[in-house]
C-alpha cells in the first residue's frame, strides 16, 4: 500500500478515508479551502492529524509551487502542491517524464493542480475534495467532468449575487441622450454577471433623453476580452421603432438571445444613436460579464452537438 488515510481529521479534513496503492499518480482537485494542501502535508509527514492515522510505505517528500527543477528519486510517497503551475513547456515535459519514471518505480504521487488537461494527461485517478471530504474519486474524465459541472453551477450562483458595474472604457457622443444602466439578465429573470452557455440571456438598456430625438436607435455589441466582435444588434435591425422621444423621457430596451458562447470573459458595448450613426451616448466596454459551462469548449461560438 502506497498511502492510506484512515478516518483522518485535521481541519478542514473531517474523518477523511481513502487509500492509494504503490505506483500511481492521484490527481487532487477542489476549491480553495477544501483541504488539498492539508492532505498533501499529512501525506508527506510535515503535519500530524488530530485523529485517525496516515499509513505510508517508505519515505515521503513534499514539493511546493516554487520548488527547484529537480525530482527526488528516493521517496515512496511524493506530494506535489501546484508544483508544475509555474513550469514552462520544456520543464513541464521533463517533469512528466520524471513523474512517469517515479510511478513505474513504485512511487505513489499525489498531484494537486487546477489544470484539468495536466491531470487528464498524468493522473491514474482523481480525488475531488469538498469541505474536507471526498466528493468524488475515480476515472479522471468522469470526476473532472463532475467537478466542471460543480464549478459552473458555483460560478453561476455567484453571478446572481454580484452586480455588473457600469464602467465604460471610453464614453463619447453629443449628449442628446444618456445610457443610465445596463443589466444582464439570466433565464431565471434575475440579474447576473455570469450566464451559462446555452441559456436564454437578456440585455436590458435604459436610456434617458436630454433633448428630443425623432428616431433613436439603441444597440449592443458583445466582445471578447481581446476586443473581438462576437454578436451585435440594435433596435433598427430588429425592426423596432422607438421614437419620437421627448426631452426628459426614459425608455428601456431588452434584447433576448441564446447565449451560445464558450466559457470566458466578455464585455458589452452599448449605445444610443441616430439611424445615420451619430452617437448620442456610446459606452465602449460598458459592462463586463462571464460565461460558464459544464464542459470544456474552445473558441468563442459554443456550437453544441445535438
Amino acid at each position: 500500500m502506497g498511502i492510506a488515510f484512515r478516518r483522518v481529521t485535521a481541519p478542514p479534513l473531517q474523518e477523511f478515508d481513502a487509500a492509494a496503492p504503490d505506483g500511481v499518480i492521484i490527481g487532487i482537485i477542489g476549491e480553495d479551502g477544501s483541504g488539498k494542501g492539508r492532505l498533501l502535508r499529512l501525506a508527506a509527514g510535515v503535519e500530524e492529524a488530530q485523529s485517525g492515522a496516515v499509513e505510508r510505505s517508505g519515505t515521503q517528500e513534499l514539493l511546493g509551487p516554487f520548488a527547484p527543477e529537480f525530482w527526488p528519486t528516493g521517496p515512496r510517497v511524493l506530494a506535489l502542491d501546484q508544483t508544475l503551475a509555474h513550469c514552462d513547456a520544456v520543464a513541464r515535459a521533463r517533469a512528466a517524464v520524471a513523474l512517469d519514471r517515479a510511478r513505474r518505480a513504485g512511487c505513489t504521487i499525489l498531484l494537486a493542480s487546477h489544470e484539468e488537461e495536466l491531470l487528464r494527461r498524468l493522473a491514474d485517478e482523481i480525488w475531488w475534495l469538498r469541505g474536507g471530504k471526498l466528493a468524488g474519486r475515480g476515472d479522471p474524465q468522469e470526476v473532472l467532468a463532475a467537478y466542471t459541472r460543480h464549478v459552473a453551477a458555483a460560478v453561476r450562483a455567484w453571478g446572481e449575487r454580484a452586480r455588473a458595474e457600469l464602467d465604460p472604457r471610453v464614453r463619447r457622443g453629443d449628449g442628446r441622450a444618456e445610457v443610465l444602466r445596463v443589466e444582464t439578465i439570466g433565464e431565471s429573470g434575475c440579474p447576473t454577471m455570469t450566464w451559462t452557455s446555452g441559456e436564454l440571456a437578456v440585455v436590458r438598456i435604459a436610456v434617458r433623453f436630454r433633448e428630443a430625438v425623432a428616431d433613436p436607435v439603441v444597440g449592443m455589441m458583445i466582445r471578447t476580452r481581446v476586443g473581438l466582435n462576437v454578436y451585435g444588434t440594435n433596435t433598427e435591425l430588429e425592426k423596432l421603432r422607438l421614437g419620437p422621444c421627448a426631452e426628459g423621457e426614459t425608455i428601456e430596451v431588452a434584447f433576448a438571445f441564446r447565449c451560445q458562447l464558450c466559457p470566458g470573459e466578455y464585455t458589452l458595448t452599448v449605445a444610443s444613436h441616430d439611424p445615420d450613426g451619430v452617437w448620442h451616448d456610446w459606452l465602449e466596454d460598458a459592462v463586463a460579464f462571464s460565461v460558464a459551462d459544464s464542459r470544456y469548449t474552445a473558441g468563442v461560438a459554443n456550437v453544441r452537438k445535438l
